[in-house]
């Protein structure tokens, strides 16, 4: 197997003068700094609209994107906007820090006046857009629309015609809605314009983009108010039981994400059609798919709608490799990494094996005395060659952060692993990072600020946390050619370089 790396980075992260990191100029220039530094990949965060707390797994939509990525520079440039409105917004002033509440108020005016001055009706490529996109379009952009008239509102407290969606009310909010609806479709018209030409950027520099997807949908979503049947849900369209997961050493009472669970057996009647249409979609967007919770493929865990925590679920059967071979028959084969962390069992590794993708190893799990049986798996001498390997994801500390809070007893065995007893804590990132590059994994990647070696105020989210996740940013200049050096040197000595 060919040996090859990449840097996690969320499209949030990057730099821009505008508040948040998006499709701009600096997007162009981090994918020029991968094939500098030898990289292969480019792994991204989910890309869609994020409701409250921001967080990318919570969407408005598993099709629609953010159009907080819709870059105004572009705008700017075809003349819908100018430099001036763009400026003289207050997208807050830290340029290390995105502050989501200013965004917010701050780019959708600014947003609403491109779409206004666009004559977009008169563009037969969003026109094309709209023909092909309506199977998932037509239902989100009139969400959007609705939920907008309703205040905010989740859909499951809107008034029960549209809530429920009886067609006479369908029909009236079309009407009424009109141009609040065409402008939502023109978000996702520029999204998915500046995506693509993003992409065929970063694919001609020999660089491939590592989507992501969460396995479950947001219960406020186009997806749950739009197809109710797919999920559990009673007659009045609320949920019977909702997402989670266990107690455990890290949670004395579990995880409640609140997502509405999938009617698995509805699936498998339609020969999981919804699930097909997704990962085709998912497709166009990303050359690689990482989905998350992959274990709840598996078996997923099932909490009573009504619980305030997780205490009360049970584990229940989900559809297993049925569902992958059903994907296989129609798309072919498929790049797709399984996160398959947590806690796994031997049915979810046989469905792992079976299905033939590669797991994720996490070198911060590797040391934990909490669980060493598990933690053994994370070792880097036990990898199996179809794996990937990160020190730790999204959802970690950062390497240096991490290094800091573990007990003297777990930073003495990684020292003892490592062999490393003389470089100071400052640098001991660096080891880290070589201890994943060596492992036969066959894909490597790290989260960019492992390779800075910054503490945990650079940290993208701490789970079961709202309010301070999702915020961190390089600041311009942050990424120097000295970094990118040291990258590429890493990346040299250890067999992972991307010649093309």
């Amino acid at each position: 197997m060919k040996r090859e790396s990449g840097i996690l980075l969320p499209i949030t992260s990057l730099p821009s003068p505008y508040g948040i990191g998006c499709f701009s100029k600096e997007a162009y220039q981090f994918i020029d700094q991968l094939k500098q530094a030898g990289q292969s990949y480019w792994q991204i965060l989910p890309l869609g609209p994020t409701s409250y707390g921001d967080s990318p797994y919570q969407s408005f939509s598993t099709f629609a994107g953010n159009p907080y990525f819709i870059s105004l520079e572009d705008l700017i440039e075809e003349g819908v906007l100018t430099k001036e409105e763009c400026d003289e917004a207050d997208f807050g002033k830290k340029a290390d820090s995105i502050d989501y509440a200013k965004i917010y108020k701050a780019r959708f005016p600014l947003l609403r006046k491109a779409y206004e001055r666009s004559r977009i009706t008169e563009n037969d490529g969003f026109l094309k857009f709209q023909s092909e996109n309506r199977w998932w379009l037509g239902d989100y952009a009139l969400f959007m629309a609705v939920k907008s008239r309703f205040g905010e509102k989740a859909w499951t407290e809107w008034a029960e015609d549209i809530r429920l969606r009886y067609p006479n009310a369908m029909d009236y909010y079309r009407r009424e809605l009109y141009f609040d609806i065409e402008f939502h479709e023109y978000l996702q018209f520029k999204f998915i314009e500046q995506w693509r030409k993003l992409k065929a950027h970063a694919n001609s520099q020999g660089i491939r983009i590592i989507g992501d997807i969460p396995i479950y949908v947001s219960m406020d979503s186009a997806d749950a108010w739009a197809n109710p049947q797919l999920f559990q849900l009673d007659g009045e369209n609320r949920p019977l039981a909702v997402a989670g997961c266990p107690p455990d050493g890290f949670s004395a009472t579990g995880q409640l994400w609140g997502n509405p669970l999938y009617r698995w057996d509805y699936h498998r009647d339609t020969g999981y059609q919804w699930w097909i249409s997704r990962l085709a979609y998912c497709y166009q967007l990303y050359d690689v798919v990482r989905i998350d919770h992959f274990r709840g493929f598996d078996e997923y865990f099932s909490i009573p709608a009504d619980a305030e925590t997780a205490i009360g679920g049970h584990w229940e059967a989900g559809p297993g490799i049925q569902l992958f071979q059903a994907v296989n028959r129609a798309l072919g084969e498929k790049e797709i990494i399984a996160e398959d962390l947590g806690y796994v069992t031997d049915s979810v590794r046989r469905l792992v094996a079976d299905c033939g993708y590669p797991g994720m190893k996490v070198l911060e799990f590797a040391f934990d005395s909490r669980d060493s049986g598990s933690a053994s798996d994370y070792l880097p001498h036990n990898y199996p060659e179809n794996c990937v390997v990160y020190t730790g994801t999204h959802d970690n500390e950062t390497i240096s952060g991490w290094f800091q809070s573990i007990k003297p007893e777990e930073r003495r065995l990684a020292r003892d692993y490592l062999c490393d007893h003389s470089t100071s804590d400052k640098k001991l990132h660096l080891s880290f990072i070589s201890l994943a590059m060596r492992s036969k994994a066959r894909m490597c990647i790290i989260p960019l600020q492992d390779y800075f070696g910054l503490s945990n105020k650079a940290r993208i989210n701490t789970p079961s946390t709202v309010g301070k996740n999702w915020k961190w940013r390089l600041v311009p200049g942050q990424l120097s050619e000295e970094m990118l050096e040291l990258i590429a040197k890493t990346t040299r000595l250890y067999g992972r370089w991307n010649w093309q």
